[in-house]
Order: C-alpha cells, then sequence, then structure tokens
C-alpha cells in the first residue's frame, strides 16, 4: 500500500495586487475619441495655463521655429549692418605684442601685404585701410606694451590680435596684460606669431608654433590656430577671419552708444582763455553700440565728462566724385546738424542741490556719553540699575516653601542642612552633599563665612575670598609678559581677526564711546539715529535708488529710441572743455575713446565693488588703501572699504580690515553710479613711477546702496584668571571697575564655543566676575564684540598723467578713529 501524502494546510492571501495598467505614449484617435465623449476644448482654459506648459500644435512649432530663424537673421544683419557700403563703420582691430621683441606697427604692415594692400607706414596709433578683396574698411589700433594705452585699445576694439614671439616667452608682465584684457571683456581674438621664419631647421617650427598654441589656449580655450604673419596664406586667413566673420561684441559696450575717435578739433588759441575752452571741442568718429543722445554726458577718455553742445554729419568724401560736387556736398553735409540737446539734458552735478534735501527727516543727535549710564545693545541702552535681563539668583530656602512665603525670606536661610535645597551646582555652589573643605587656608568653613567681602555689592560665591589689587608695576610686567607672543599686524590680524587691545591707562568707555553691543551681527535691529551725528556732510545728498532693477531697465530702453543712429559718421561738439588737456592725449599718440554716459551714471553713490585678490599676490591690502579702479571707461582713484558678501535681513555686513590673498570682499567708496553688472580692475600705483600702473585684482560692480552698513568689529579679550566650575574671574579685558560696569550688559563668548555675562566687578584695576553656560578650559580666552558703523570714502577722477600721489583735498575726511 502507498503511503499517504500529507498536505500541508495554508491559508489564502488576504492581499491582492492589481495588475499595473497599459501604458502608451501614443493613445489612438479612437481612444481620445472615446475619452472626449463629444467633449469640446475650451479655448479659455488653455489661455489661462502658461505658454510654457501649454501644448503645441505642430504647426505652433513650425511657426516659433520660424520665428527664432528670422530673428536670429536679424540680429546678425543689424551687427554687420553698420560695417556695409564703401562709407561703412571700419572693423576695428587691436593689435597687443605681449613680448618686447615684437612690433606692433610691423604686424600690420604685413597683414595688408597678405591681401595685396599696400600702406606706406604704420607708424600712428591709428591705420586706417580699405580691404578691396572682401569690400571692407579695417581700422588697426598699435598699442605698446603699457597697460593703460592696451586697455583703452581693447575698449574700443572689435577683435584684437595677440602678437608673440618664437624665440622669447612672455614673461610676467605680458600675462598680466593678457589677463587684464580678459577680465576688461573683448570681443574676438586671434593669435599670430612673428619673425618665425627664424627658427631653424624648417622641422622645428611646427613644434614651436605647437608649443604656442598650447601657451594661449591656457588663457583663450577658443584659439584653434597661431598664425605666421611671415606666410602671405595665414596673413590672408586672418584678414579674411577680420572682415568676413561678426564680431561678438562686450555686453556692457553694448549697451551705451560709443565710438573711436578720429580726429580732434581745437579752436584757435586767441578764442580760447587759460582754463575754459570758449568754443567747442570737436570729435570726429563713427557712432557704435546703442544710439546716441545729445541729452546724455559723455565720457573722453581719462579727461572726463562734458556735455554736448549739437551733433553734426560728417560723411567720408568719395575721391570718385567731381571736385566741384565734392566742395558743394561737403559744404551741405558739414552744416547738417543730427541732434541738439533740450531741456531734458544731464547737467553735470554729481550731488543733489542742498536746498531739496529732505526737511522732514529726523536727525537725532547722539546722545551725550556722560548722560549714559551703559553701552548701547541693539537698540535700547542698559543701565546699571536695569537688570532685567540677568536671570534671577536662585534663594537658598527650607523645603516645601511656596512662592508667597519665599517672599517673606531675607537672603539665605540655613536652619538646618535637611531642610535647604542645596542643589545649585548649575550655579556654581557647592551640592548638599558635598563635605566644605577649608578653603584657601582657612582652618574652617565657619571662620571662612566670618570673612567681610571685599565689593560694594554682595558677592555670588558661596564663600567670598578676599581681593588684593596687584602694585602697578606688577600689572603693567603681567601684560607685556601676555602680549608678547603676537605676531605683526597683517599676520595677527590673520590668526585674531579684530581684536584690539587696551592699555592700562586707557579708559575703555571713552575709547569705544561710539562702539555698540549686537546680540546677532545678521539679524539684531542697527539703530540709525546713533550714527546721524557722525555720517559725512554729504552722506544724505548722495544718490538714492529705491527700485534699482526697474530703473536700470529704464536707463538701458531710453537708448532704444532717438538719437543717431549706429554707423553714422558724426563729428560731436564739447562744451567747457579745459584747455590743458590740448597736450595731455592726442588720437595720433593714443587711441582715445568716447562713450556716452545712461542717465543717472554721473551722480554720486555708494557704490559696492566685488574684489577679488588672487591667491599669488605677495601681502593682504589693508582697508582704505588708495587703489585705481577701472569701471567700464572711467577710472577712479578710492579708497575703498572691505566688508564680508553676505545677504543679511538687517543689511549689516562686517569690516575687513585687511584684504587677504585668495579671499574675495565687498569694496564700498563714493563714486559716480554704474548701471548694470560691469567688470571691474583695480590697479595700484608703481613705486618707481607714479604714472605706471601695477594690476592688482579683478570684480564686479554690484546695485548701489547707501542704506548698507558695515560693521566695524572690536573685540576685548581677557584672560580667565581663576576658574570655579562656572564661575570664573578674568582680567585684563577693562583696567578698571567704571569700565566694567559700563559694558556690562554684553555678552561674553570664549573661543571655544562657551557664552556667559558679567555678574560683578572685582577691585579697581577691572578684575570681574562672570558665569558661563559650562566649565571653561584655563587655555581658553574670554572675549566680547563691540560694533560701529564705519562710512565709505569719497573717490576721484583718474588721469594717467597726474603728478600727485595722494587724495586731494576734495575728498571726504575720515570720520572714524584709526584702530
Amino acid at each position: 500500500m502507498a503511503p499517504a501524502i500529507v498536505t500541508q494546510h495554508h491559508h489564502r492571501s488576504t492581499t491582492k495586487s492589481d495588475q499595473k495598467p497599459f501604458k502608451s505614449r501614443h493613445a489612438t484617435k479612437s481612444f481620445k475619441k472615446e475619452q472626449s465623449k463629444g467633449k469640446v476644448e475650451d479655448l479659455r482654459t488653455r489661455l489661462r495655463t502658461p505658454l510654457h506648459k501649454q501644448v503645441m500644435l505642430k504647426f505652433e512649432r513650425r511657426h516659433q521655429a520660424r520665428q527664432k530663424r528670422q530673428n536670429h537673421v536679424q540680429q546678425i544683419r543689424k551687427a554687420t549692418n553698420v560695417f556695409a557700403g564703401l562709407n561703412g563703420a571700419p572693423r576695428i582691430v587691436a593689435v597687443v605684442p605681449l613680448t618686447g621683441d615684437c612690433d606692433a606697427s610691423e604686424a600690420i604692415l604685413k597683414l595688408n601685404e597678405g591681401v595685396e594692400q599696400e600702406v606706406s607706414s604704420a607708424d600712428g596709433v591709428l591705420t586706417r585701410v580699405r580691404v578691396e578683396r572682401f569690400k571692407q574698411n579695417v581700422e588697426y589700433i598699435a598699442a605698446n606694451r603699457d597697460m593703460i594705452t592696451v586697455l583703452d585699445a581693447c575698449q574700443a576694439a572689435d577683435y584684437i590680435v595677440f602678437v608673440l614671439s618664437p624665440t622669447q616667452e612672455v614673461d610676467e608682465y605680458g600675462e598680466t596684460l593678457l589677463r587684464a584684457i580678459e577680465n576688461q571683456g573683448m570681443s574676438q581674438a586671434l593669435t599670430v606669431v612673428q619673425d618665425l621664419d627664424q627658427i631653424e631647421p624648417l622641422k622645428k617650427r611646427t613644434q614651436v608654433t605647437a608649443s604656442l598654441k598650447s601657451y594661449i589656449s591656457h588663457f583663450l580655450p577658443d584659439q584653434a590656430k597661431v598664425h605666421s604673419l611671415d606666410s602671405t596664406q595665414d596673413c590672408a586667413g586672418v584678414v579674411r577671419i577680420l572682415c568676413a566673420t561678426t564680431p561678438k561684441g562686450v555686453n556692457w559696450r553694448e549697451d551705451r552708444s560709443w565710438m573711436l575717435v578720429e580726429d580732434v578739433e581745437w579752436p584757435s588759441t586767441e578764442s580760447a582763455t587759460d582754463t575754459i575752452v570758449e568754443n567747442e571741442v570737436v570729435l570726429t568718429g563713427v557712432v557704435r553700440g546703442r544710439n546716441l543722445k545729445a541729452n546724455r554726458l559723455v565720457q573722453v577718455g581719462d579727461w572726463g565728462a562734458f556735455q554736448i553742445e549739437k551733433i553734426t554729419a560728417a560723411p567720408v568724401r568719395n575721391s570718385k566724385k567731381r571736385k566741384a560736387d565734392e566742395m558743394a556736398t561737403d559744404e551741405a553735409t558739414d552744416l547738417t546738424t543730427l541732434e541738439q540737446p533740450d531741456e531734458d539734458q544731464d547737467d553735470l552735478l554729481n550731488l543733489a542741490p542742498e536746498e531739496i534735501m529732505m526737511e522732514d527727516e529726523d536727525i537725532a543727535l547722539s546722545e551725550a556719553p556722560t548722560e549714559r549710564k551703559g553701552v548701547l545693545l541693539d537698540d535700547h541702552h542698559y543701565f546699571e540699575d536695569d537688570e532685567t535681563h540677568i536671570p534671577p539668583i536662585p534663594t537658598r530656602l527650607p523645603r516645601g516653601t511656596s512662592s508667597y512665603q519665599a517672599a517673606w525670606f531675607l537672603g539665605d536661610v540655613s536652619d538646618s542642612g535637611s531642610d535647604i535645597d542645596d542643589d545649585l551646582g548649575q550655579y556654581g555652589d557647592y551640592p548638599s552633599n558635598t563635605n566644605m573643605q577649608p578653603l584657601y587656608g582657612l582652618e574652617s568653613t565657619s571662620e571662612a563665612i566670618q570673612i567681610e567681602p571685599t565689593e560694594m555689592d554682595a558677592s555670588e560665591y558661596p564663600q567670598s575670598e578676599m581681593f588684593l589689587d596687584p602694585s602697578p608695576n606688577d600689572e603693567l610686567e603681567n601684560i607685556a609678559a601676555y602680549r608678547s607672543q603676537r605676531k605683526t599686524e597683517a599676520a595677527e590680524d590673520r590668526e585674531f581677526p579684530d581684536e584690539i587691545e587696551l592699555e592700562p591707562n586707557v579708559v575703555a568707555r571713552e575709547r569705544l564711546q561710539r562702539y555698540r553691543g549686537l546680540k546677532s551681527l545678521r539679524t539684531s535691529h542697527w539703530e540709525t539715529s546713533e550714527d546721524k551725528s557722525h555720517e559725512p556732510e554729504e552722506w544724505n545728498r548722495l544718490l538714492q535708488i529705491k527700485n534699482y532693477k526697474g530703473s536700470k531697465n529704464q536707463a538701458l530702453n531710453e537708448t532704444l529710441v532717438g538719437g543717431v543712429a549706429p554707423g553714422t559718421r558724426v563729428r560731436i561738439h564739447l562744451r567747457n572743455v579745459p584747455i590743458s588737456l590740448k597736450s595731455s592725449l592726442t588720437p595720433q599718440t593714443q587711441a582715445l575713446t568716447l562713450f556716452s554716459l545712461l542717465r543717472h551714471e554721473h551722480k554720486q553713490t555708494a557704490m559696492n565693488y566685488s574684489i577679488t585678490l588672487p591667491s599669488d599676490y605677495p601681502a593682504p591690502i589693508k582697508s582704505k588703501t588708495e587703489i585705481i579702479v577701472q569701471c567700464g571707461p572711467r577710472r577712479f582713484a578710492i579708497s575703498p572699504l572691505f566688508s564680508q558678501i553676505a545677504t543679511t535681513p538687517n543689511n549689516v555686513h562686517k569690516f575687513d580690515r585687511y584684504l587677504h590673498p585668495g579671499t574675495t570682499a565687498m569694496a564700498t567708496a563714493i563714486t559716480p553710479l554704474t548701471w548694470g553688472s560691469v567688470p571691474v580692475l583695480f590697479f595700484t600705483r608703481d613705486p618707481a613711477s607714479l604714472t605706471q600702473l601695477t594690476f592688482l585684482a579683478t570684480g564686479t560692480t554690484q546695485p548701489p546702496d547707501p542704506s548698507r552698513v558695515i560693521a566695524k568689529r572690536a573685540i576685548l579679550t581677557g584672560h580667565p584668571y581663576k576658574i570655579h566650575k562656572k564661575l570664573v574671574t578674568v582680567r585684563y579685558m577693562f583696567f578698571n571697575a567704571e569700565d566694567v560696569r559700563w559694558f556690562k550688559a554684553l555678552q561674553l563668548w570664549t573661543k571655544r564655543g562657551r557664552s556667559g555675562y558679567i555678574k560683578e566687578s572685582l577691585g579697581t584695576h577691572g578684575y570681574f566676575k562672570a558665569t558661563f553656560d559650562a566649565k571653561i578650559d584655563p587655555q581658553d580666552a574670554v572675549a566680547v564684540s563691540l560694533y560701529k558703523r564705519v562710512w565709505p570714502r569719497r573717490g576721484r577722477d583718474w588721469r594717467q598723467d597726474e603728478e600727485t600721489a595722494t587724495i586731494g583735498d576734495e575728498e571726504l575726511e575720515e570720520v572714524h578713529m584709526e584702530e
């Protein structure tokens, strides 16, 4: 008989999982028809849906692609339309040698020989050529190895041609020029090598060219080839690129109207006074960028900003015309006025008039220090008799005592140790289960209790010890030994930022009377009324911008309507040009550019510039050091204040005494307004020559904000003299008891993260007791932070030919005290 099969009983699963429905990317027409059930799509619902979320039909997608293609073609035609025709605008090419043995004038001659264009000489700065092969006008700018000359030439260049040497490497100054040009902004760059035929043997020339391409690709990765000026074919290829391609342009330059000055006409000496030219100075050139308006001011090189008297036409004379027709045409066109200013013309005032200042502004002077009893903390003062910020001191009461009964006990009650709650460890007292030991040489605790305290206030130690002030000589020796290990000022700022040391004979409440305390630098309210008496006189006359983004768009949109169109050759008549500028700069010796300023760009405001100091810079830069800044077409001499870059709710930012290598900070100074994000270059004066500049750092303009508070922090540090659990005796922070009571409301902190507050003063030499949230380390340092507002200085226009190296009397005096 076969064995019986035993089956194991099991319950049916109670959880049933449904199968996933079939998903189809493309539903059939019948499925869509059945799903809609005859319903018609409501067009109003589709209109309420954002455009980027609507499902576009095939016809709409084709229409959108066609519009994008047409817009792209129109943009290319608009960019190249100024170069079209016999009298079109020339393509400006800056030739920059990066080594000492390269010659820019010789490179220009080689390029013209490559297209069989004869040029007698290229000794001047500007060389204009008509390239018949490509039907284009090209204007070369021969720049020498000078920082200001190269930057001015590249500002107005559509193309930049860098000239390298096959035998000499690019030195440090050449690399600095390359970095400065790159950070300033360049449209399109080409690289050529000069005198490559000097390399022997022939196969070594390929290696030299490959090495130069590898070098230049480190700075300009888009360089596909290094062209040889000794090859006619390469020269023709370079000129073809210059004439056939569309320059990319520079964003900040294309937002403004600009031109390269071809000629400067000065009036006769009989009509000019000693200082101001009575007749107009006439500048000739081709308008580029946006439309040129006579109502806006113009910046001419380093001369400054001037008003426009009128704009007249200056067409190029055609040599094919007959002489009689040419003379008649020139007389007619020279008198044609294209643009004249009206009542909307900008004036030269850079500050608001005093009579239109806000009269309803409440200028509250700071309270005299003698009328105060304590330091300002956030938005109000704490007095010595106002100790509501300090938690109540616990009293020793019998167990079971209610809050009503506790009000009838004066002081501590010690009837019986069993009836008292002695668990006061968190306040620094001995717990009840600890045996009382003899204290500081005393034989019993009863004898220690009989010692009289040395202060007027009651001590909060369980048993106060007798405190004896050290002698003045011993105190000075101890302070000198404690501070002897400090390093230089810059290195000390790196290791101990914002720390200051007070001398024993200095009264802290007078030395730091403008300082205040903040519970949080990022969120605490900054009371501005305390700073009214210390702000510069011209601070309320600066330009105030409430809606920066809207005002910037409005200023940029004004250039799109009216004015002289780009590509027009014009003669610009300027008003009130100083006669002393006649010998400073001419187009024959250096490239001269003209930029039209947008509305309000000549008015003074508190400008902010982001600055990044390279990590290989040898030394840190101290705040308020004179720096030459190039912002777009203008250069200023400023003494900026460095501060941290952050977005805080209270708009308060910490002041940095030093800008260390490899760091980024915000540089603030009072300079004319610049709309938009414009690259900024920072320079320092060369000690050997006052007119030569040394490249320092790079940056970008930020929105101006006069309400931005730059808070200078001062940290006072003390040494923990004696430590008893959470109670600490601190010295060397203050040197008299009055200073301790003055700064009693401020919170203490240590470098290892502990926080506390001042309990009471000890003696007359500035010692005090402090309570912390936990026991501190004996090697730790106790500190307190104080802040005051510092004000930026006013900058001035800078010219290369100026002889003085100091800021003149027109600069605002420094209103804050040097540390």
